[in-house]
């Protein structure tokens, strides 16, 4: 049933005709306004321009809000006119509206919220109706061309004397409501409120008017814009509450009487202005996303970067305060279930003390209870007073390690977004602390293994120094080892060796080759057939791995000098370094073990008067890098000859500080070096 006579078929046949059904979304009215326009410059109908753009508005934006469906708009110019028709999906009729004879003054402030689009419909078009069509129901209006102003201005009502300003015309109600911001910010919004309010006090005759906005971020309701004089408490004002979504909230507050225009007029920009207002929210939600993504990934970065337990659990309360809360504390669980405070830290480090009092609390109603509980079912947990906040369990790979409680802000709890934030951090949190555990549990694994392939001791003989250092690098053993085996009275056999690659299988090798070594020096072998025996072995058991071997036999003789027997097997050379400093190479290169059925295995004789040293390394010295930059073996025998007399101890740390003080990064192979000397 029309509320109005006539109906769309009266008008005129011919013109311009265009159909489109948009989505029931916030840009739709935008989408309706457009379609309208190019169909009015089209037909040359500009002259009607304002008045098409105010009710179109209205009757999408009603079916936007109200509806909360798709919808049809049909528009509609020939050479007298326009015809708009608009069409939602929602059940119920159109919302009815009694209006009487044009001549009549109709009290707008009576009418219900829903009405109003209605009622400037019946002010401004020439004609309007309602339609009922299957499923769908809508609302048409017809603008005559030439006479649409005369006819806006002669359906205005009457506006009581005591508002000011006159009558609001099409073409300054539908700039009022139509205007945009200019600059999507905090101060582009209040200077676009402000002058929303100037513009709104100005068709109301206003003495002043307010806009206050709560955005829910603790600070409460603040004035965002204001207009002439502040309405007073006791005076008659017209309030009209924001229509946004939470957690913003406000107001619009008008210093005019809620009669006439007034009352509608501040509640039709009131709700314009929130949908500006909805544009803010969802911009700053889109800007508070991605700071929480960035501050994510910093987060990740950051705990990927330890590998320390200590430090990770340290970290991770510095990560949170003061951005997620006011203070934080980590709980790990131990080997019988119980919590223990692994880190803590506050805003206000005078507070720290008491903080740690707060967690040391037993009890069924303490601190620490609740975590206990958060920690047993996996879940999160609300704390008590005076520690507000919440705890969330620390969980990785399906174990529970401990729990991370965050206290809140004074003044601010926090929202959905943060808490989801710090469930993320947990989650983060828990797989840093797991990998630094698992990383922690690899390195002692490692450091055990490339200990039983080292000897615990050198042997301590009189008028003879033997000393090593061993500096392993990561969590994987290592293919370097030394050794010295007594082979009679007064002899020994020295042996520093670098089987390839790192691992397991590089330690199964490297023990294979120690212990053949030493059952067959304690079998009495010569040096040759031990070489050729070693390489035998590792060509078929080495897996493919080869090794690079120094060894050498140490007999003392009677006038106190030490003969060596020197055999290369594709390892560097030897540093000789007498006892005045002089400094040389010893040794002639052979062939690695493990790579050939046969070899070669030179041999050198060298005789180390007392004082003399003999020193033997591996690669892992000569290739210590910083940046391209090599230590290299001359800087090796540089480093050697100031150590003459010293104890082969003090030689053997001296040339390990030297070798890690060369570069500031971590040692890239395992540093292995040996020394012999003549203490007679």
């Amino acid at each position: 049933m029309s509320a109005e006579a006539g109906a769309i078929s009266d008008s005129p046949a011919g013109g311009l005709v265009r159909r489109v059904r948009l989505p029931n979304d916030r840009r739709t009215p935008a989408a309706a306004r457009a379609l309208v326009r190019s169909v009015l410059e089209e037909a040359g109908l500009d002259s009607l321009l304002n008045e098409a753009l105010l009710l179109t508005t209205e009757l999408s934006t009603n079916a936007v809000v109200h509806a909360n469906t798709e919808l049809d708009i049909e528009v509609r110019a020939d050479a007298s006119g326009l015809t708009v028709t608009v069409t939602d999906f929602a059940p119920g009729p159109v919302e009815q509206l009694a209006v009487g004879p044009r001549n009549e003054s109709v009290d707008i402030g009576e009418v219900a919220e829903r009405g109003r689009g209605l009622l400037l419909v019946d002010h401004f078009a020439s004609r309007w109706g309602t339609v009922h069509e299957g499923t769908g129901k809508g609302v048409w209006f017809r603008l005559e061309g030439g006479t649409a102003a005369e006819t806006a201005t002669a359906v205005v009502p009457a506006i009581p004397k005591e508002i000011e300003g006159g009558t609001p015309s099409a073409g300054a109600l539908t700039s009022l409501l139509q205007v945009s911001p200019e600059r999507p910010s905090e101060d582009g919004l209040a200077e676009f409120a402000a002058g929303l309010l100037a513009e709104l006090a100005r068709l109301t005759g206003a003495a002043g008017g307010v806009i206050r906005l709560d955005r829910g971020d603790g600070g409460g309701r603040q004035l965002l814009a204001r207009y002439g004089r502040a309405p007073r408490d006791d005076a008659e004002t017209i309030k009209v509450p924001l229509v946004v979504n939470r957690p913003y909230g406000g107001e619009l507050e008008l210093d005019a009487s809620p009669v006439g225009y007034a009352q509608p007029l501040a509640t039709m920009v009131a709700e314009r202005f929130s949908l500006h207002l909805e544009n803010d929210r969802l911009r700053r939600t889109d800007l508070r996303r991605q700071t929480w993504l960035t501050f994510l990934a910093e987060a990740s970065e950051l705990l990927a970067q330890s590998l320390d337990v200590n430090l990770t659990m340290a970290l991770i309360p510095q990560l949170v305060v003061p951005r997620l809360g006011q203070w934080c504390a980590v709980h790990t669980t131990d080997a019988w279930g119980h919590l223990q405070l692994a880190a803590a830290t506050h805003t206000d480090e005078s507070a720290l003390p008491e903080l740690h009092e707060t967690l040391a609390q037993t009890g069924p109603d303490s601190v620490l209870a609740r975590l206990e509980e958060a920690s047993r079912l996996g879940t999160q947990v609300m704390l008590p007073p005076p520690a507000e906040g919440f705890a969330v369990p620390l969980v990785a790979r399906g174990t529970r390690l401990g729990t991370l409680a965050v206290g809140r802000h004074h003044r601010i709890r926090h929202d959905t977004d943060e808490v989801a934030i710090l469930e993320d951090v947990a989650r983060r949190a828990a797989l840093a602390i797991d990998n630094a555990r698992i990383h922690d549990e690899r390195h002692k694994v490692a450091r055990t293994l490339q200990a039983s392939l080292l000897p615990p001791t050198l042997p301590r003989v009189d008028g003879v120094g033997f000393a090593a250092e061993y500096v392993p690098t990561g969590s994987e053993v290592g293919g370097d080892f030394y050794d010295v085996v007594p082979s009679g009275p007064d002899s020994w056999v020295v042996v520093v060796g670098d089987v390839s690659g790192k691992g397991v299988q590089a330690a199964t090798v490297t023990g294979l080759v120690r212990d053949v070594i030493r059952i067959l020096v304690d079998d009495g072998k010569p040096m040759t057939e031990i070489l050729c025996r070693v390489n035998k072995t590792l060509v078929q058991r080495g897996g493919g791995r080869y090794c690079t071997l120094a060894m050498a036999s140490v007999a003392r003789a009677k006038d106190g000098v030490l003969a060596v027997c020197l055999h290369l097997a594709g390892h560097d050379r030897a540093v000789l370094v007498h006892a005045d400093g002089k400094t040389s190479f010893v040794g002639e290169g052979g062939t690695a073990l493990g790579l050939l059925e046969t070899i070669s295995s030179p041999d050198a004789e060298v005789r180390l008067q007392p004082g003399d040293s003999l020193i033997f390394y591996t690669d892992g010295v000569t290739e210590r890098r910083r940046g391209r930059e090599l230590f290299g073996t001359a800087r090796l025998r540089d480093a050697a000859g100031p150590l003459a007399g010293y104890p082969a101890e003090v030689m053997a740390a001296r040339l390990r500080s030297t070798t890690i003080n060369f570069s500031v990064e971590e040692p890239r192979d395992d540093i292995a070096i040996l020394v012999l000397r003549n203490d007679a």
